[in-house]
């Protein structure tokens, strides 16, 4: 690729290319951005369907651009540089400042930590097709989704991770229900956080969450429907799980 690149250098301009050259460059890059655009847009489809704030969009243009500036380092840098990746180095360093933003400390917990990490791993894959590794990016890139699957379903079906679901308590007396769900959760050694009530007429909603295993989730339940002052449990997704 190298006797691609001819670089011509005129006054008041940093580069120059003929209509040859554009020509060259951009049939070198188109393969490497759109393998790029599809692998960032496949994991992308993965946190979109678990309702993350990385989404397809995100994710395709993380693994675009890491791909574009990969391809434009050695370009801009020219044939006679000892130093063809600068730009690509400092993309580690702009994903450190995109993850951070995904990461939240709420309260007793941090969430967000997969998701900085994916956009981190995303942008690794989109080096790899910037530098025409195709096969290594393919690979890298179903390694992530099996992280993300794989090891998510084994952590949660074998009691290794703890995660976070909101309960909804619904019934007539808000008194009985509010010790029925202080009663359960003492017997599983949890405290009792931020607690909401809501009435629509005679019918009361109590709202908590909890984060415990999956063995925890279904105890908390059963203990749940089992008292009498309980007519309805409810579980919902939290949104701020990672």
């Amino acid at each position: 690729m190298e006797n691609l690149y001819l670089i011509l250098e005129e006054p008041g301009h940093m580069l120059s290319f003929n209509g040859l050259q554009e020509a060259i460059l951009t049939g070198g890059a188109a393969g490497r951005l759109l393998l790029a655009a599809l692998l960032g847009g496949i994991i992308g489809i993965d946190r979109e369907y678990h309702h993350k704030p990385s989404g397809v969009r995100t994710n395709l243009l993380i693994c675009f651009g890491s791909a574009l500036f990969t391809f434009l380092s050695s370009v801009v840098a020219g044939e006679g540089s000892t130093n063809k990746g600068q730009i690509a180095s400092n993309i580690v360093q702009g994903i450190g400042f995109l993850g951070a933003g995904l990461i939240i400390r709420n309260r007793d917990r941090v969430s967000g930590l997969t998701s900085a990490a994916t956009v981190w791993a995303v942008a690794s894959v989109g080096m790899a097709c910037g530098a025409g590794l195709y096969i290594p990016a393919v690979f890298s890139a179903a390694l992530v989704l099996v992280a993300l699957e794989g090891v998510g379903f084994l952590e949660k079906h074998a009691n290794l991770k703890l995660y976070s679901v909101i309960y909804e308590v619904r019934g007539s007396d808000s008194n009985q229900m509010s010790l029925a769900i202080l009663n359960a959760m003492d017997r599983d050694k949890h405290r009792l956080v931020g607690l909401e009530q809501q009435s629509i007429g005679d019918l009361n909603r109590l709202s908590f969450s909890i984060s415990t295993s999956r063995r925890g989730h279904e105890r908390m339940l059963a203990q749940l429907n089992a008292a009498p002052a309980v007519d309805e449990v409810l579980t919902f997704h939290d949104p701020e799980d990672d």
